[in-house]
């Protein structure tokens, strides 16, 4: 437990005892000796397993797997988890897979400038040549 551990931390770092420390946290001091020396319990230990897991996915990705691909790639282990759990996993854990690339279109831009409308020509009516001036 990391209040736990903040707590032992103030005592040997900077000499606060644990009464006092545990008063200004407001916890009982009963609850600071019950998880200071407290073995891990089975969903921390298997969030372990799984963060372990999840690096080795990524890094041998080369870190482009997103929380999806990875997810799948635990399911094939045999490993029975959700897309959402690999995300906050991987969010706490600082990972984030490469966006994905932006689409490009297939037309590119001519060299050659834009041609005239054709109604824009001097061979339109009187009233579409004094609207887009195209010249008196």
């Amino acid at each position: 437990m990391i209040v736990a551990e903040f707590i032992a931390s103030c005592r040997t770092e900077h000499g606060i005892p644990h009464a006092i420390a545990c008063r200004a946290l407001e916890v009982s001091q009963s609850w600071f000796y019950k998880h200071i020396n407290r073995a891990p319990t089975a969903r921390e230990q298997r969030r372990a397993r799984l963060d372990e897991a999840i690096k080795r996915l990524f890094t041998a990705s080369g870190g482009t797997y997103g929380s999806p691909r990875i997810t799948d790639d635990l399911r094939e282990e045999g490993w029975r988890v959700s897309v959402n759990t690999v995300a906050v996993r991987m969010a706490e854990l600082g990972l984030a897979g490469r966006p994905p690339g932006r689409r490009r279109s297939l037309t590119r831009p001519g060299r050659r400038p834009a041609a005239r409308p054709t109604w824009c020509a001097a061979a339109s009516p009187p009233w579409r040549r004094i609207c887009c001036g195209a010249g008196t």
